[in-house]
């Protein structure tokens, strides 16, 4: 592409020996600031916090000033693993279990049919582009990035399978796409391609990759059996990502899912191997941890907008234009057709989008196929992945058309992380899904009754045992029962739900409000005794931490 430089000029500040270090704190502080305002302007507009980081740092990017460049291994690395565990720590193992065919094919499948596609059309558009260099493009944009479209999905009421279903491709797919892109990049660089060495590299990384994972989890899991100081426990639980995925390295195995596997089934058996005050902490560390991440990510892939285009004026705008036009094309049109076409294979196949066309877990009707095939944003994994391709092939020529492949990954991120996540919100809206609170506080509320009623029938043995504590029990058994009767109304009320809406009972509800007020006036009481004298800042801290946790368990409208 030619002509007069499209932005203005930037400094890049490469992470390296020698870099100003308070450059990078301050560039560093300014990013949260903006990672935090993003994020309070999406609770207010409803739009994906990731969609206006990257539109914040394209701004940025065109502006003259510093910039931060960072080595895609740091990303690999560094922002890939922790990302993996924080969300197979909240992935359900029971419902992807419930659903493995179908992840099978989205995360596998699907991921190996783009990038097939993207390399065959790229080739054939662009005849300067070699196969294998394609191919590669093809596995660095062939997984989807859910974040952005969970986020929406989640606030518009996606289905809870849907959820599964986008959770468990976005665990999985990393590993797929990177392992591909490892093979088509070492037959772009004269390594030789053979079709049985690369499936055989590929099942050798992917078994490898879950034996690492379980390993590395049944020794976190043995350590945490000895723990009882949660703040260990967690200090333990920060280094778990980074543990698999580098031991997982060291074998030549998928690194992703050594991190993948670890999460879930650490985050299955969290039960049983951490204790509460763990847990709780536990979930505020890398809900912080995510949270800040992914605003970094998001914000760092406006950023690489100046270095993207940096090379392209080697090449002619009509081969630009080809190849940005027709490698977006092949993505947003392959997902669709996949799904849909998965769909309406027969039963007997056993490859039913939806599992099993059965009551309890039906195939998937034509408009959560839609929402589905909209959910396919691309996000930071393209990024990455596409940077990883190396400057030169062996013999020390340029890898070939790398420039261009970098200028198609970043628009295809832009047009589905920018296009799909905007619209996807009107979308699931339009399509009239249904409301899965409903669903969801109905389980909740069966949940709760069931355990209730198994507290009660605990005190009935005890006291079977022995009766002496019978006056122990009584306002035992009383609370336990007010409470079985709450959940019990609360059951009979979500059964009968006929229009999709959660029902709320005002009453309950201005209860609740109350009671938040009555804590706030404690919170008062104690800390004016803290700024009288009469109690020590020590136990101030454990008093507010017992209202903290009561308050913490008061619901609301969604949590009812």
């Amino acid at each position: 592409m030619s002509g007069s430089p499209l932005i203005g000029e930037n400094v890049y500040l490469p992470i390296e020996e020698g870099t100003d270090m308070a450059l990078i704190v301050a560039l560093s502080l300014a990013g949260l600031a903006l990672v935090v305002a993003a994020n309070m302007l999406a609770r207010r507009t409803g739009q994906p916090a990731a969609v206006l980081l990257v539109l914040v740092g394209l701004l940025y990017a065109v502006l003259p000033g510093p910039n931060l460049e960072v080595d895609p291994d740091v990303v690999l690395v560094g922002v890939l693993p922790p990302l993996l565990y924080a969300t197979a720590l909240n992935a359900s193992l029971t419902a992807l279990r419930g659903t493995a065919r179908t992840v099978a094919s989205m995360s596998v499948l699907l991921v190996l049919v783009t990038a097939l596609a993207v390399g065959t059309a790229l080739s054939l558009a662009v005849p300067s582009v070699p196969l294998a260099a394609a191919i590669a493009l093809g596995a660095a944009v062939a997984p989807p990035d859910p974040v952005a479209a969970l986020a929406v999905g989640r606030r518009a009421g996606l289905p809870p399978r849907l959820i599964t279903l986008v959770e468990g491709e976005g665990l999985l797919n990393d590993a797929t796409a990177l392992t591909t892109l490892q093979i088509a990049v070492a037959a772009a660089v004269g390594g030789g391609f053979s079709v049985s060495n690369a499936v055989g590299r590929f099942l050798l990384a992917a078994a490898g990759g879950i034996a690492v994972g379980l390993g590395v989890a049944a020794i976190i899991g043995a350590i945490r059996r000895r723990l009882d100081d949660p703040l260990l426990d967690n200090s333990l639980s920060l280094a778990v990502p980074f543990a698999a995925y580098l031991a997982a390295d060291q074998a030549h195995v998928s690194g992703v899912l050594a991190v993948v596997v670890a999460g879930l089934w650490l985050g299955h058996r969290s039960s049983s191997l951490q204790s509460s005050e763990a847990r709780l902490q536990t979930r505020a560390v890398w809900r912080l941890v995510e949270f800040l991440l992914e605003g970094f990510a998001f914000l760092l892939i406006g950023q690489q907008l100046p270095m993207v285009l940096r090379g392209l004026h080697a090449y002619p705008r009509h081969t630009v234009v080809a190849a940005v036009g027709v490698t977006a094309a092949v993505v947003l049109l392959v997902r669709p057709v996949w799904l849909y076409g998965s769909a309406r294979l027969p039963s007997a196949l056993h490859a039913r989008l939806g599992g099993d066309p059965t009551k309890s877990n039906p195939a998937l009707s034509v408009r959560e196929l839609c929402a589905l095939s909209w959910a396919g944003t691309r996000g930071v994994i393209t990024m990455a992945a596409v940077f990883t391709v190396p400057l030169t092939v062996d013999s020390g020529r340029p890898f070939p058309a790398r420039d261009l492949l970098l200028m198609c990954a970043y628009t295809v991120v832009l047009v589905t992380l920018v296009g799909q996540g905007l619209t996807f919100g009107p979308l699931l809206r339009r399509l009239h899904l249904g409301n899965a609170d409903v669903d969801e506080a109905l389980v909740r509320n069966q949940a709760r009754l069931a355990a209730v009623r198994a507290s009660l029938a605990r005190l009935d043995d005890l006291l079977a045992d022995d009766p002496q504590p019978a006056e122990l029990v009584e306002p035992l058994r009383r609370a336990a029962e007010q409470r079985q009767g709450r959940y019990a109304e609360r059951v009979e009320r979500l059964s009968a739900v006929e229009d999709g809406v959660l029902p709320v009972d005002p009453a309950y509800y201005a209860a609740v409000g109350l009671r938040r007020v009555m804590i706030d006036a404690e919170r008062e009481t104690l800390v004016e005794w803290r700024n009288s004298g009469r109690l020590p800042d020590t136990s101030l801290r454990t008093l507010q931490r017992e209202l903290d946790h009561e308050e913490g368990l008061l619901p609301t409208h969604r949590e009812s």
